[in-house]
């Protein structure tokens, strides 16, 4: 070796913790080159805010991170005109790890302006041993801004590194990694792209890619979301929301807005115009980036809650703590707060919008299923949500809402009723509401699969309680008497018979005036699940104690009537008995009990009637 090089063991916390940055710390290895090209943009920043105080020679008037990638010597070399290390800044910095100089020069800030601040993206002082995930050595050449020497740290990631004069014509740093066997993925031009555009596409300064003679701009290099609205176009924002979700539509609703104060971030969010080709209730979590001084950090901090993850967007913040990985972001009292700024403010833009009901019909068919999950989960926007939801009706045309619902309200009507089903085709058509129609009582139809769990969490609106109408017995006397024909027949003898028929299949059997054109209805008891969820639980093999359902028969029906007489003539009704259930079984979309012995008794039915 050289008499000029010197070699150095790693402080004592590299030697213990350098194995575990590169094998643990990170989840992803393309994350080396993110955190590299951070590095290398905090160091223009701070070059460029010396200069402003004399401290530092002006930066060269095109200023760029240059990425090299050389497949025949395997090496790949991220270059930039910064503020640069002099030999003892080297040993300090990239000999002991979480010694960062930018962390350490951030604290020389606070007498300084703000605009004339550069945006420090290191924190920990972690980032550049990722570098040995991917490379089995690494020399760093620097030479600090405005002095005459060069130096050379070269490492092989072992406890070790060496330090040694260098030539660079001006100040700033070159990183050479000579790449491991098994990540040559990383000379590839178009994956060094990729990679960059992910996780760095809008810091300011240029990142320029050289390869194959020619050199290409590979970073947008302007953050959209930090220029004032009053400068960007709309064709601007469709450009960037297209960009960000590789969307093709328009988006339906666009928020840009800065938070100031004692939590300060920038946020830019899209609604989307039509549902992404991948459900969205699939996918649980908020996909909203998170930026920490441009720098994208992650998509994974749960920006939103479950129930607005068809947002779309970037927030950025200047001081938000992160770990030492910026994988995993801290729980911390800052991130809690921007959540809940960030999801008031799309409550508010849904609510001033939802006035508009034709605009927001739209929003509504895409996403509403989904937003309908937050009255589930979250009770603290459980009420804020109620007035978003909108729904179809057994008495209007189109969407309707809570609020409106109460307004139609009959007098004497004492809950708002709902019926849950798989489509509002067939609710529309369901026996269900015949006595409630028979009344102009209003039923909202449910058909999303969400509808059979939320109506119990939020239980009530405006002091209204929401009451499934296949749920118990549902008093409408109060309300008024249903034009009905026909004479009620005395139901004495027939309904004890059904009973005893039908004590396996149900729980009671009882005249009801609900009904005006079908004979039989089911409902299910008082407490409990209402009909649709007891078929959703009994689909999922979930049937245990749900109990048995209550068959109600309607006296003025020329059926029931007939089976009345023959009741009372001693006639058996036992065969009947099971086709008056089977026949309630298959208008609420069920099936028969026995779907074979049910044609057949019907078969037999239609013979002796022709006969």
């Amino acid at each position: 070796m050289s008499e000029t090089v010197e070699r150095h063991e790693f402080g004592a916390e590299v030697g213990r913790l350098l194995d575990l940055v590169v094998h643990a710390l990170y989840s992803d290895r393309e994350i080396f080159l993110r955190e590299l090209v951070a590095n290398s943009a905090d160091a223009v920043d701070r070059r460029r805010f010396e200069s402003l105080t004399g401290g530092a020679p002006s930066l060269p008037e095109e200023a760029a991170v240059r990425i090299t990638p050389d497949k025949a010597a395997r090496t790949l070399t991220i270059s930039d005109p910064g503020i640069g290390m002099t030999k003892a800044e080297l040993a300090e910095n990239l000999g002991t790890i979480a010694r960062s100089g930018t962390r350490a020069f951030s604290q020389t800030l606070s007498q300084a302006k703000p605009d004339e601040r550069p945006s420090l993206i290191g924190q920990f002082g972690v980032g550049f041993y990722s570098a040995f995930m991917v490379a089995d050595r690494v020399e760093v050449t620097s030479r600090r801004a405005g002095a005459e020497e060069a130096w050379r740290w070269a490492s092989e990631g072992q406890g070790n590194y060496t330090l040694e004069p260098a030539t660079r014509e001006d100040g700033g740093t070159d990183i050479v990694l000579h790449v491991k066997a098994d990540a040559e993925e990383f000379l590839e031009p178009i994956r060094l792209q990729t990679i960059i555009r992910k996780w760095a596409d809008h810091i300011t300064i240029p990142i320029i890619l050289a390869h194959d003679g020619k050199e290409e701009r590979a970073n947008e290099g302007t953050a959209l979301w930090r220029k004032p609205k009053s400068e960007i176009s709309a064709e601007s924002y469709t450009e960037f929301y297209r960009h960000l979700g590789h969307n093709f539509d328009e988006p339906w609703a666009t928020l840009h807005w800065r938070a100031e104060g004692s939590l300060e971030f920038t946020a830019l969010l899209f609604i989307p115009g039509m549902k992404p080709f991948q459900a969205v209730e699939g996918e649980r979590e908020s996909r909203v980036r998170l930026h920490v001084r441009r720098m994208f950090i992650t998509d994974e901090a749960a920006l939103l809650p479950p129930w607005l993850r068809f947002v779309q967007g970037v927030v950025d913040t200047e001081d938000l703590p992160l770990n030492v990985s910026r994988e995993m972001l801290q729980s911390t009292p800052v991130l809690a707060r921007i959540r809940r700024a960030v999801t008031g403010r799309v409550l508010s833009e849904l609510k001033t919008r939802a006035k508009d009901g034709e605009e927001y019909a739209k929003f509504w068919e895409n996403f509403g299923p989904v937003l309908k999950e937050g009255v589930w989960e979250d009770a603290e926007h459980r009420k804020e949500l109620a007035g978003l939801m909108r729904f179809r009706s057994s008495a209007v045309e189109g969407w309707t809402s809570l609020a409106d619902y109460v307004s139609r309200m009959k007098d004497g009507q004492e809950a708002i009723y709902v019926l849950s089903g798989d489509s509002p085709e067939a609710l529309a058509k369901s026996p269900q509401l015949e006595g409630f129609r028979a009344r102009g009582v209003e039923v909202l139809l449910l058909s999303d699969g969400i509808d059979a769990f939320w109506p119990d969490r939020l239980d009530r609106f405006e002091e209204k309680p929401i009451r499934s109408i296949t749920q118990g017995a549902v008093d409408l006397s109060k309300i008024g008497e249903a034009e009905t024909s026909g004479e009620a027949a005395d139901l004495s003898k027939l309904v004890p018979l059904l009973k005893d028929a039908l004590k396996d299949d149900v729980s009671d059997v009882r005249a009801t005036d609900r009904l005006v054109e079908s004979a039989v209805v089911l409902s299910a008891g008082e407490y409990g699940p209402d009909l649709h969820m007891q078929r959703l639980l009994r689909r999922a093999g979930r049937d245990m104690g749900l109990g048995m359902p209550v068959l109600e028969v309607n006296p003025r029906h020329a059926l029931i009537r007939a089976l009345a007489a023959r009741a009372e003539a001693g006639e058996a009704v036992e065969a009947d008995a099971g086709i008056l259930l089977d026949l309630a079984r298959l208008q609420d979309g069920d099936t028969p009990r026995d779907p074979a012995g049910f044609a057949r008794r019907v078969a037999e039915m239609l013979a002796r009637g022709a006969g």
